[in-house]
């Protein structure tokens, strides 16, 4: 079935490093899958000729220097406006057929953010030919349903669609691959409305090769998720270190406390002095937790009214 939009509302935004392979291919794909759409490329100091193939392909081209795919993504955040921004990776995985789908819901107001599913139809794990990639998404996705109690299935797709409030409220932290992470943390804690979209994924064609490092870039994203578990849910996250020096202290406490009520002594003097720590810094991180709980509702309340003053602004316009 084919999908109408209004393609002129469109962004189709395109981080790019090292991607002369393809990216040629991917601007021309996309412009004719969305004939009217701005087509912007952000290529991030490579060192081939990806800035140059994007240009004469008819796109947008501007230069990113800080290096990583979260730097790249902000500046386009911060420099571009459109009702729809349809971000993608530049190496030609991702089909152009599937980008109507992508930002109707969008353009129709029906979701903030639509992600482009490569798992649950099953290509990506036919296609995809590097180790624990899967098993990483896997990760992930348990991690952020088990801390927020709802996850949906690829959160670490390159391939999405959101809304102008979306973007202009979205506070980017991360500097390299955690970026999409991020996204998906942020989509889900703020309750913004989410869809998914199945989609065919493609390997990388013969000569494009993955700037991801599996295991470097895999440790960055679980300590990103970390980082906006303290940040977004401060509560929960140090309750869960409460509990932890919690056993550690009532472990080493209580046989002291059955030798003294058996003996009226405490032989072992240093086991009880560190017993009553584990217990004192028990109480200090359910106090700041307790403490930077307020703040963070604070922050979420400021960020309501900002969501609120966006959407206003595109009425207007």
């Amino acid at each position: 079935m084919t999908i109408s939009i209004d393609a002129s509302r469109v962004a189709v935004i395109i981080p790019c490093y090292n991607e002369a392979v393809t990216i040629a291919k991917v601007v021309a794909d996309f412009r004719s899958a969305l004939p009217g759409a701005s087509i912007y490329v952000y290529d991030n100091n490579s060192s081939d000729e990806t800035a140059k193939l994007a240009k004469e392909s008819g796109a947008i081209v501007r230069h990113e220097p800080r290096q990583g795919k979260g730097n790249v993504v902000r500046q386009m955040f911060r420099d571009i406006d459109a009702d729809c921004y349809l971000m993608v990776d530049g190496d030609d995985t991702y089909p152009a057929e599937a980008a109507a789908a992508l930002a109707a819901p969008i353009l129709s107001g029906e979701a903030d953010m639509t992600v482009g599913d490569r798992l649950s139809n099953g290509t990506y794990a036919e296609q995809n030919k590097r180790a624990f990639h899967g098993f990483g998404n896997d990760l992930v996705r348990t991690m952020i349903r088990w801390i927020y109690g709802y996850s949906f299935d690829d959160v670490m797709t390159g391939y999405r669609a959101m809304s102008r409030p979306f973007v202009k409220t979205f506070p980017v932290l991360s500097e390299g691959f955690q970026i999409e992470t991020e996204l998906s943390i942020h989509a889900v804690d703020r309750r913004w409305r989410i869809a998914d979209v199945p989609i065919d994924y493609r390997d990388r064609p013969e000569g494009s090769e993955s700037k991801l490092d599996t295991v470097g870039d895999g440790v960055k994203v679980v300590c990103a998720i970390a980082s906006l578990f303290k940040n977004y849910r401060p509560l929960k996250f140090f309750s869960l270190i409460a509990l932890v020096l919690a056993l550690v202290g009532l472990i080493l406490g209580l046989p002291v406390v059955g030798e003294f009520f058996a003996t009226g002594l405490v032989p072992r003097l240093p086991t009880a002095v560190l017993a009553v720590a584990f217990i004192f810094l028990c109480g200090l991180s359910l106090a700041t937790g307790l403490i930077l709980d307020n703040v963070a509702k604070t922050e979420r309340k400021e960020w309501e009214l900002q969501v609120y003053r966006v959407f206003q602004e595109g009425r207007k316009n």
